[in-house]
């Protein structure tokens, strides 16, 4: 009985210890080259599954790509877009897109945490959306989408045990999806405690780390999707063959006026009546911003992590705040007295630290067809934009330096009052 029933699971338990063999054997065994094919289409593709993986970032980025951190802005794709003008002027870059619907600073500083030997010494692009820094910060649900068990074992690997490793340990916590994992969740309390992990907890995450990598390797590329990729090439044919800036701009301008039509916003007339038309007509939508802040909340210190990240990596940072469309912000009562003060606020908690590049948008909401949309970047928004990351990425900038403070991890800082700003910069130096 005994034999017969190893003649019939036997074959099925060996190949089952083969696999698992295979899975948390070294990386660099079983190594899939990703072609120059794959990278082009990966680096719009904006999937969950790349931004989520490590090898296809990894070997794009080696190869000359530059990661583009942000979030739905980017899948607004029009003929001045980032990755459509590299490509067609042929740039000595090509952005590499970090980010979709819902992907703040939290989910982006564990994507940051498997691509570290890519960003050191390197430069890179992040889009500061201020509408990020509601009063709860991120969603959980929103994180738990674009969570990455791999992303956070690479991170325990090599973790420090002080204040931002423990305010990243202690915010993921506080993550329904940091629990998808019990051994997982174990070490982040102990790393959140400011504890170092135990011999076993060690071999546990570097054994997973390695199943994950390898399954990473074997399953990132399949079925990734080119439709952006698609929609890149159409809208480079629509671009003059010689780079000209007046020329962009004359364009941007007969697209913007083509798409926006005659709707109340100056917006894309498309998202105008699948998105607001309705609530518009119905008045639902007059005013409801008015008690909106961006001014106090935890995606401050979540903020915090990536320009600390960065500052560990020495990578030479572009940062773009954009503006609100104004039609819009004035339709809806978001003040615009608060808007000045977060960006006073996200300034300072840039600048006091060395991060001075700086794209700062936010007074152009009312420039014709600078927005695709309410909150989104268009046409010449995205020409003005190229305007910096051209140059910033294209020649040889000075290296930055960077005087990091932990005070932006404090209650304080996160709630704290444009109005105070001043008092708590003398009291905090």
């Amino acid at each position: 009985m005994a034999k017969r029933l190893l003649r019939i699971f036997g074959p099925l338990i060996l190949a089952a210890i083969l696999v698992f063999a295979v899975l948390a054997m070294p990386v660099n065994v079983g190594f899939r080259h990703v072609s120059a094919e794959k990278e082009k289409q990966a680096a719009v593709s904006l999937s969950p599954n790349v931004l989520r993986g490590k090898h296809i970032k990894q070997e794009a980025l080696k190869d000359g790509y530059v990661p583009f951190f942000g979030s739905s802005e980017w899948s607004r794709f029009d003929p001045m877009h980032p990755s459509v003008l590299a490509q067609k002027y042929k740039r000595n870059y090509r952005p590499f897109l970090l980010g979709a619907r819902g992907s703040q600073s939290l989910t982006q500083y564990f994507v940051m945490q498997n691509i570290q030997g890519e960003l050191r010494n390197k430069k890179a692009v992040f889009v500061i959306s201020p509408q990020w820094f509601v009063k709860d910060g991120t969603r959980k649900d929103a994180f738990g989408f674009y969570y990455s068990q791999l992303q956070t074992a690479e991170w325990l690997t090599h973790f420090r045990t002080d204040a931002i490793d423990r305010y990243a340990a202690n915010r993921l916590l506080q993550m329904p999806a940091a629990q998808s994992d019990h051994f997982i969740y174990a070490a982040l309390q102990r790393v959140a405690d400011g504890k170092q992990l135990t011999n076993y907890q060690r071999f546990y995450l570097q054994t997973r780390k390695n199943m994950l990598t390898q399954e990473d390797q074997f399953f990132s590329g399949i079925d990734l999707p080119s439709r952006n990729l698609s929609r890149v090439n159409q809208q480079a044919k629509q671009l003059p063959t010689h780079y000209s800036y007046s020329a962009l701009d004359q364009l941007g301008g007969r697209l913007g006026r083509e798409a926006t039509g005659d709707n109340p916003f100056r917006i894309s007339d498309k998202f105008y009546k699948q998105g607001l038309q309705k609530e518009i007509k119905m008045g639902s939508l007059k005013g409801f911003q008015k008690n909106l802040s961006y001014t106090k909340s935890p995606e401050f210190a979540d903020f915090q992590l990536c320009l600390d990240q960065f500052s560990r990596l020495n990578t030479n940072v572009l940062f773009i705040i954009p503006p609100i469309n104004s039609r819009w912000q004035k339709y809806t009562g978001l003040s615009e007295t608060m808007l000045r003060q977060f960006d006073q606020k996200i300034h300072y908690q840039l600048q006091s630290q060395g991060f001075n590049n700086i794209v700062d948008l936010s007074d152009k909401g009312d420039v014709p067809y600078f927005m695709t949309d309410t909150i989104h970047l268009g046409w010449r928004g995205w020409l003005a934009v190229d305007q910096r990351v051209n140059p910033f990425l294209s020649k040889s900038q000075s290296k930055p330096h960077y005087a990091m403070n932990d005070k932006f991890y404090s209650k304080t800082w996160q709630q704290l009052a444009p109005d105070d700003l001043t008092q708590y910069e003398q009291e905090t130096k």
